[in-house]
């Protein structure tokens, strides 16, 4: 299957060229380029030799994969399917391992999959995070890829009334964008948001709901109960909403934004993930901790701050960008 069917071939959510296709995987590909140039190229490296595979290999694929965010328990998950499958195939040398490696990487993010049909209408999706991981950004370009690229009618809820200008800033991009935005301002209710948007948007026929949250973990009983408040009210109106929970995870804070998803896992219903900032670390192996330890498939990637800077994730394509050679 060619990569544009695998990325795009999947029913709304598909760009209108293959053109297009390629542009998305080449930002990627950018947007890995302090990953590719530092530790996995190190691994890359590590595993280009006919050198005989040794315990000492195993050993430094584990220190570089711990410090490129890997994490611990996915790094020994990993080295060992690796190893297991290297024996099983009767690879001897290093650059016969590596092929097992990337095969193992691919595994991981394969082993979880989101592919909505998105057939309700309106299609509600709850934007979920910490703040700063780059949420309205996100939302925003969502916003952008449903309206411009697919031709769907959006609409955006400022659900984040408690952090200081969350919904000015989303109004200024949703006038960027084109598209309305249902808003009260700072220290308004959060659920009366909502509400009104979920009217808004069946009166108006909307396509595609998105709704921005709270993020402020520093208070994470109170958020959490916010956010089960919110799919309440969502579910009073559209009993089989919100139908995507789409967590944002920055990549630049490593280990501790894996563990400050896994509140937002355990308690909103995630079905799906967004990376954003890859371009601004070293560590691009976050995004296999993110697949393991918090078992959603990732379905984003942010690529930049343009509007358009937003692909579709392919584990193939990731993979392969971590480890490309110039």
């Amino acid at each position: 299957m060619s990569l544009f069917k695998r990325l795009f071939g999947r029913g709304q959510d598909a760009p209108r060229t293959e053109a297009e296709a390629e542009q998305e995987e080449q930002k990627v590909e950018q947007s890995l380029e302090k990953s590719r140039q530092g530790l996995f190229g190190r691994i890359a490296d590590l595993f280009s030799t006919g050198e005989p595979i040794t315990d000492e290999l195993w050993d430094e694929l584990e220190e570089l994969l711990i410090q490129g965010d890997v994490g611990v328990e996915t790094t020994l998950y990993l080295v060992n399917r690796t190893k297991d499958r290297c024996n099983r195939v009767g690879a001897k040398r290093a650059n016969e391992a590596r092929e097992m490696l990337e095969a193992e990487m691919v595994s991981i993010f394969q082993e979880h999959v989101y592919e909505p049909t998105m057939q309700a209408r309106p299609y509600v999706i709850l934007v979920v995070g910490v703040n700063g991981a780059g949420k309205t950004t996100l939302i925003a370009k969502l916003a952008h890829r449903y309206s411009k690229v697919f031709g769907k009618k959006v609409l955006l809820a400022a659900g984040d009334t408690f952090r200081a200008a969350a919904s000015e800033q989303l109004e200024i991009w949703a006038e960027r964008t084109g598209v309305p935005v249902i808003s009260r301002g700072q220290g308004a209710d959060a659920g009366a948001v909502v509400y009104d948007a979920i009217d808004a948007a069946v009166e108006q026929d909307v396509d595609i709901l998105i709704v921005d949250t709270a993020g402020r973990l520093q208070a994470k009983y109170n958020l959490m109960r916010e956010l089960e408040k919110l799919r309440n009210i969502i579910r009073r109106r559209i009993p089989t909403a919100p139908h995507e929970v789409l967590l944002v995870i920055d990549a630049t804070t490593g280990q501790n934004g894996v563990l400050q998803a896994k509140a937002f896992r355990d308690t909103a219903g995630v079905t799906d993930v967004a990376v954003t900032k890859l371009d601004g670390t070293a560590k691009g192996g976050i995004a296999l901790a993110i697949a393991q330890d918090i078992a959603r498939p990732i379905r984003y990637i942010g690529t930049g701050e343009k509007m358009t800077d937003l692909a579709l994730f392919d584990s193939q394509s990731f993979v392969r960008s971590l480890f490309a050679r110039s």
